[in-house]
């Protein structure tokens, strides 16, 4: 495993903070933190090591949403099991995986998560009636869990989907069930990807910390929307990014 430099932490640190801010307001934050620790520690280790960042990220945003009295925990609590399923399988996947394949599953990722960014998930309504009923919600958490525990980019946005006009919640409080979600499953493809000796505890809490005070950050203001240019700078970098592990 490759020793990261001290600039190289530096820098993991402030990409944990963007990707903190934007995860817990939206999704997409992986798209900042993913090319810096391929570029680090290779695709395979990357994705292990990115959990711990998730993981510490998740707890503040849990923690803050909790104190605004946003988290539907009741219906959190019936979609934990098929979620963290489903991620215990994806992180199985991808641990299997070559880092070759995996560079590019990554590059795939992170173009499509820079074009949804452009969707402005912020201005979506919840529907007057749920969309998604039983078994397909259980369905759906089911694959979005493994898609999360799978490459984990822009997973944010899939749950948005599911729980705002999918199963009916606000934005705020969709978010914050996204948040409880995450974290729930979080433990689980850490514990795996460690046992495949793919995680760089450095690396990961370099990005943790700086996820955590992104997270707290964005929790505490309720932030609803990014401003737009930070759209259009994210998927610029996230092309350029992509195009460098596409060709690397």
């Amino acid at each position: 495993m490759l020793a990261v430099s001290t600039t190289t932490l530096l820098l993991l640190g402030a990409g944990g903070i963007a990707a903190g801010f934007m995860n817990t307001v939206a999704g997409g934050g992986s798209v900042i933190t993913i090319p810096i620790l391929v570029e680090a520690v290779g695709a395979n280790v990357a994705n292990g090591s990115l959990r711990i960042g998730l993981l510490m990220q998740n707890i503040v945003g849990v923690a803050g949403y909790q104190r605004g009295g946003a988290v539907p925990w009741s219906l959190v609590g019936h979609l934990v099991a098929p979620t963290v399923l489903g991620a215990a399988a994806g992180a199985w996947t991808a641990s299997q995986l070559s880092a070759g394949v995996l560079r590019r599953v990554f590059a795939v990722a992170v173009v499509l998560v820079a074009l949804s960014v452009v969707l402005k998930p912020s201005q979506w309504e919840p529907a007057d009636e749920p969309r998604l009923r039983e078994p397909w919600r259980s369905g759906v958490l089911l694959l979005i869990g493994y898609y999360g525990g799978f490459v984990q980019a822009g997973v944010g946005f899939l749950f948005l989907a599911a729980l705002v006009p999918g199963v009916g919640l606000g934005l705020v409080r969709g978010n914050a069930a996204k948040v409880a979600l995450i974290l729930a499953y979080m433990p689980v493809t850490l514990l795996l990807f460690a046992a495949a000796d793919q995680v760089d505890w450095a690396a990961g809490l370099a990005v943790g910390v700086g996820s955590m005070l992104g997270a707290g950050l964005a929790s505490t203001l309720a932030v609803k929307r990014g401003a737009g240019w930070m759209r259009w700078v994210l998927v610029a970098a996230a092309l350029a990014a992509a195009a460098r592990m596409l060709l690397a």
